[in-house]
């Protein structure tokens, strides 16, 4: 035995059995003193049997042994265990000195005025002053700290001495008979007074030092050490905060008694689970909460009692007035307290709408790409972090990055009318504040402006591919023409030059041989004229001249496909419509007339052509077997959907397999608009 306790496994099990017994013993001697104080006489019982001080028997404890076994070497895990252990001897140490004066023995009841004051004096000591002092890593911030150590200690002692040698006042005294001092001073009643001010003012101001060398520590952090550091200072700072309202109104004693409660779970949020939690979260919605709660109810009630003056016997009317009123507040009241806290948790940049004000002023005189660099500038600056980038599908630039964004960065979607246009990327948190709790709120207000900058991005992209195209088959199409002029009617001209010179010769010496000739170059202007034809009809098929939009796609419909049935429908006037318009839908229905031929396998095909200002729209369905499951487009499709969008229009094709295929295509019509009004 000896053995294993002198191992480092032995000494875990020591220390944990020692905590334990700690984290036991607090709350056996508090509900002993309960117990104590439910069987006294009235004359005996004290008005105040509950204070922080009994809460903290319960957790302060169990929370110490519970870090010890994790933390072994942690002091502040024995520092809370002390203290709440203290706190459980005062507490019964005070209900059995009122049961030992109840039952007539004073002396007893007098002695045991020293472990009540010795257990409030190393509760107040360990708990409120050196446990915030050494929070989170069991070391002073600095030397500089020690007074306010020196001052916590002095304040304790003093109110501890001021107790345990004042002799019993006999004058107004409330219980029965007095208990008796063994260690009173006579000597020192005149200054009674005077120290127990002292020691209050000194024990207040001790803990309100302690309170601030955690937001000393919180300065100088890095931004885990904030978050860690933020836990404890949250849960010291109410508790004081509590506590001092509960010394001038009584009523904000049961606050206080749940905030102290509550304080060794921040403690161990800090020492284990920091990263875990956003104490920064906590704070602002406390802070909401609590001021929505105070105002609202302000209003209601005092909208409620003026209209009980003003409107008297009719209490209905004033209930519903304070409702309406405290309801009208809610809303702007939140978000106005929502604003503040983020300014005071964050600086300038905890607020969205001004963010978004930023991005707005950032965004409006920059072009695409200077706005998207703006955007990831002022996310940076809004989310606190070491680099926000966007990253745009098919834009240019296709990614912007504001610092370094890590090798894990958060991924959020941006997404542009239910379309994806990019992702967002965010990095780790900045050294200067908080990981912001705000984020959310941050990313929830100015996303929506990253996906239409990124969208912008991508259309000037496209638009910009799109211009390329056109030059590029502009040029290609002055190719091809002067090709096939050059070389094809260009040498045909030439060679019917060349075969009407030699029939005028041959004319009056071989008039047979200027026949054939004559024949030859008969045969050729036919060969042209095809030529021209074919020429004519690349650049504009001729049957949307000869026979209109409707009529030509009825005629393409009649010559597709003998086994397939094509019923062809027109709503509206399609007339007027631009000639670039016209072409685009020939050339599309064309093309899925010939993949309905080619590989639909349909029976059954149907072509609507619908004219709804200022769009026309064109629907082409079969019930054939449709598009495969992992369906790639090839040139026809994809020439389709450049046709439409060279117009600024779209055109989507779906089909299930089994389930035949469906083409749907919208084609703007501003300039035939245009033109009849014109």
């Amino acid at each position: 035995m000896a053995e294993l306790a002198e191992t480092p496994r032995g000494r875990l099990t020591g220390r944990f059995v020692v905590a334990s017994v700690m984290a036991v013993a607090s709350p056996i001697l508090s509900l002993t003193a309960y117990l104590v104080w439910a069987g006294l006489p009235a004359q005996w019982a004290p008005d105040i049997t509950v204070s922080p001080q009994s809460a903290v028997t319960f957790t302060f404890p169990a929370v110490g042994a519970f870090l010890i076994y994790h933390r072994p070497r942690l002091n502040l895990a024995w520092l809370m265990c002390v203290g709440g252990l203290a706190a459980a001897v005062s507490d019964a140490a005070s209900a059995l000195m009122f049961h030992a004066a109840a039952i007539g023995e004073p002396a007893l009841a007098g002695w045991l005025r020293v472990p009540l004051r010795l257990g409030w004096a190393v509760c107040g000591l360990s708990l409120t002053m050196v446990l915030p002092l050494y929070s989170p890593d069991g070391r002073l911030p600095s030397r500089r700290w020690r007074p306010a150590l020196w001052l916590g200690c002095f304040s304790i002692g003093t109110a501890a001495v001021q107790y345990l040698f004042r002799a019993p006042r006999t004058e107004g005294y409330p219980y029965p008979s007095v208990i008796p001092n063994p260690l009173g001073i006579p000597a020192l009643a005149p200054y009674a007074d005077v120290m127990a001010t002292v020691g209050w003012a000194g024990i207040y101001t001790a803990m309100a030092l302690a309170a601030l060398s955690l937001a000393s520590r919180l300065r100088g952090a890095d931004p885990v050490g904030r978050r860690q550091i933020g836990w404890p200072l949250f849960a010291f700072a109410g508790y004081i905060v509590f506590l001092v309202l509960a010394a001038i109104w009584p009523v904000f004693m049961w606050p206080a008694i749940a905030w102290a409660a509550a304080i060794p779970f921040a403690m161990a949020f800090a020492v284990m689970r920091y990263r875990l939690y956003g104490i920064d979260t906590v704070i602002s919605r406390a802070f909401v909460a609590a001021g929505v709660v105070v105002v609202v109810s302000l209003v209601y009630f005092g909208v409620g009692t003026l209209s009980s003056l003003v409107v008297s016997g009719y209490h209905q009317v004033a209930g519903i007035a304070a409702a309406l009123f405290a309801g009208a507040f809610f809303q702007p009241l939140r978000r106005g307290l929502q604003r503040a806290v983020d300014r005071m948790l964050y600086g300038a940049v905890g607020d969205p709408g001004v963010l978004a004000e930023r991005l707005t002023q950032a965004v409006r005189g920059a072009d695409p790409a200077r706005a998207l660099n703006s955007v990831v500038s002022v996310l940076r600056d809004g989310l606190a972090v070491e680099g926000v980038a966007v990253e745009v599908a098919d834009g240019e630039p296709r990614y912007v990055e504001s610092g370094h964004v890590g090798a894990e960065p958060r991924e959020v979607p941006l997404v542009w009318h239910g379309a994806r246009v990019g992702r967002l990327l965010v990095g780790p948190p900045g050294p200067r504040r908080f990981p912001a709790a705000h984020n959310e709120r941050v990313l929830a207000t100015l996303t929506p402006y990253a996906a239409d900058v990124a969208h912008a991005v991508r259309m000037a992209a496209d638009l910009q591919r799109s211009r390329e195209r056109i030059l590029t088959a502009r040029e290609e199409e002055r190719r091809r023409l002067r090709r096939d002029l050059h070389d094809g009617l260009g040498q045909t001209l030439s060679a019917m030059a060349m075969t009407i010179n030699m029939a005028r010769l041959s004319l009056k010496s071989s008039p047979d041989a200027a026949d054939e000739l004559l024949r030859e170059l008969h045969a050729g202007m036919s060969a042209v004229t095809s030529d021209i034809r074919e020429l004519v009809y690349g650049l504009r098929p001729p049957a949307l001249d000869d026979l209109g939009l409707a009529r030509a796609v009825r005629d393409l419909a009649g010559h597709s496909s003998p086994d397939t049935e094509i019923e062809v429908t027109v709503e509206g006037d399609v007339e007027d419509l631009p000639a670039a318009v016209e072409v685009a839908v020939y050339r599309i229905v064309q093309e899925a007339l010939t993949n309905i031929r080619r590989h639909a396998e349909a029976s059954r095909a149907r072509i609507v052509l619908r004219r709804e200002e200022p769009v026309l729209r064109v629907l082409i369905t079969d019930d054939g077997k449709g598009l495969p499951e992992r369906h790639r487009a090839g040139v026809g499709l994809g020439s389709m959907r450049e046709r439409a969008a060279e117009l600024g229009g779209l055109c989507v094709v779906t089909g299930e397999p089994g389930a035949g295929t469906r083409v749907e295509v919208m084609l703007p019509l501003l300039t035939a608009g245009l033109s009849v009004g014109s």
